[in-house]
């Protein structure tokens, strides 16, 4: 629409976390980049602060500050995790991290790999890395996808991701990969590194059943349940939030896709957890309503798509019978669930309290990958943790900069 167009992007190249997969997708959107004029692309950018506008100003740990009359912020979502006894192990990572290393940089996580968690995330990793010549020893889902047939509905107006699923499925079944659903990694063993893991049948609220515990030999266990939306920005500019029906925080947005703070906008994940097609939509409808003309509404049957994805594969708090207490909750900190149980024996009714007592959220992650698992620990919902700074930042970067808001 002729607007002056900046995107600060933290990979070095376009396409996010979903096309920069693959060589082509990426290619193409290079190709469209370069030849739009008006459009500045900033690769490597690391974002750790925007100063409230307008005019705002993007503050980057690699780079010089950026002056814009509007902001869209689309940063995504990282893996959700619950813990359990050996999570910390060398060998164990994130699901979003296993697939970040074979389709980023074609290197394997590992040979004998298991694949655990909750969500339809799990298939293409498994099917990535079994195409990959590693040898998946089964993929684990704690839910039951087969709930998806309460929404006929939406599966009929969804077809293709009936599609989709089906051809992870089928690549699985090629390379002979076993799928159980109602099974969960309950502990990962070893001394310096995985070296095998307990796996066992589950309950609808995500307890183990009694008997149904079995050894597998692995090298690494790629988990994931689900996605945390990264809305550290947005609440540090002060714009509303609300619980997600998936039980994360997301930035509040109206028809127009703005935030609760004038000229800030937002798109994607960030917004609730939907996939790939809703995102898109979202970015279509939140560039035109900074640029100041009609947009498309956001499709409905996306959004119904989302919200029976976070009913069929919720985190259940079942998970906190696998725990042992000396199993880590904060492995930044290395706070376990005995200390944050004596924290609520003390006093401690909210997850600032325990993290006050406790230390667990002051490490590098600053509570993003524990923030959860410690209120979920504690009874207590997610709260909204507005950070001045989003990203970890060094002092010369803040040396650098003259004035923050």
């Amino acid at each position: 629409a002729g607007r002056s167009v900046a995107v600060l992007d933290l990979g070095t190249r376009p396409g996010g976390q979903y096309f920069r997969h693959a060589g082509k997708p990426s290619r193409e959107l290079a190709k469209l980049l370069s030849s739009t004029t008006g459009v500045r692309m900033l690769h490597g950018r690391r974002v750790f602060l925007v100063e409230p506008g307008p005019p705002f100003t993007i503050h980057t740990v690699d780079g010089e500050p950026v002056v814009a009359d509007a902001v869209v912020i689309a940063t995504g979502a990282h893996d959700r995790v619950v813990p359990f006894p050996g999570w910390d192990l060398p060998g164990v990572l994130t699901a979003g991290g296993a697939q970040a290393l074979w389709k980023g940089n074609k290197v394997l996580p590992g040979k004998r790999i298991v694949v655990a968690g909750t969500g339809p995330f799990l298939l293409p990793v498994a099917a990535g890395l079994a195409t990959g010549s590693a040898e998946v020893i089964g993929v684990f889902e704690a839910n039951d996808p087969r709930r998806f047939a309460r929404f006929p509905l939406v599966l009929g107006r969804n077809p293709a991701k009936l599609v989709e699923a089906a051809g992870y499925l089928a690549t699985l079944a090629r390379h002979h990969v076993p799928v159980r659903n109602r099974h969960a990694v309950v502990a990962a063993h070893g001394d310096d590194r995985v070296t095998s893991v307990t796996v066992a049948r589950v309950d609808g609220g995500w307890r183990p059943v009694p008997h149904t515990e079995r050894l597998i030999n692995c090298d690494t266990v790629a988990v994931g349940c689900g996605f945390v939306p990264q809305v550290d920005i947005g609440l540090a500019l002060g714009c509303a939030s609300e619980i997600a029906p998936d039980g994360t925080v997301v930035l509040t947005v109206d028809e127009r896709q703005q935030t609760s703070v004038p000229g800030v906008f937002a798109a994607g994940e960030v917004t609730g957890v939907g996939g790939v097609r809703l995102s898109l939509a979202e970015g279509t409808i939140a560039g035109r309503s900074v640029a100041g003309v009609p947009a498309p509404g956001r499709s409905r049957r996306h959004v119904d798509f989302a919200r029976a994805m976070a009913a069929v594969y919720p985190v259940r708090d079942g998970w906190l019978e696998w725990l042992s207490g000396d199993t880590l909750l904060c492995r930044c900190e290395e706070v376990d669930y005995d200390t944050v149980r004596h924290a609520t024996e003390l006093g401690a009714r909210d997850a600032r309290a325990v993290k006050l007592l406790t230390r667990a959220g002051m490490g590098w992650c600053q509570g993003r990958m524990c923030a959860g698992a410690v209120a979920c620990a504690i009874n207590v919902p997610v709260e909204p943790a507005k950070r001045i700074l989003a990203q970890p930042v060094r002092l010369g970067d803040l040396a650098t900069t003259e004035e923050l808001g």
